[in-house]
């Protein structure tokens, strides 16, 4: 499995990268948003990890891009912003989950519950007849 960063801050980049790299095979980083097109479109990640306050294209706009472009695409938001109306926002451009960037555990706990959902999928479907 492989794993998109996004995120303006290379220190944040940083500490995401720590907190995730053991669950993924390939990490790969990119600084805004309108970068993040191009790199999904090249190395179709497993997830997304994309912060909102960018400087060339936030990221509920590159979000909305990648989906359009890519609806099976896997967008966790990542970001310091609070506020039901941004989680709502984030969710309307399409993302799956929204982490407070305060709380990088819970973001791992979310990418390891999906892994070991994608794993039992996996493992059923090899054992259908």
């Amino acid at each position: 499995m492989n794993i998109l960063i996004v995120d303006d801050s290379a220190d944040m980049r940083r500490m995401i990268r720590l907190v995730v790299k053991d669950l993924f095979d390939e990490v790969y980083e990119c600084n805004d948003g309108a970068a993040a097109l191009a790199a999904y479109r090249e190395h179709r990640p497993d997830y997304v990890l994309m912060d909102i306050r960018m400087k060339e294209m936030d990221g509920l706009a590159a979000t909305r891009l990648i989906k359009a472009a890519f609806p099976e695409a896997k967008i966790i938001i990542v970001t310091v912003c609070l506020g039901d109306d941004m989680r709502e926002a984030a969710r309307a451009a399409g993302a799956s989950h929204y982490v407070v960037k305060d709380d990088l555990l819970e973001l791992r706990h979310i990418l390891i519950d999906r892994a070991d959902d994608r794993t039992y999928q996996s493992k059923q479907a090899d054992s259908l007849p």
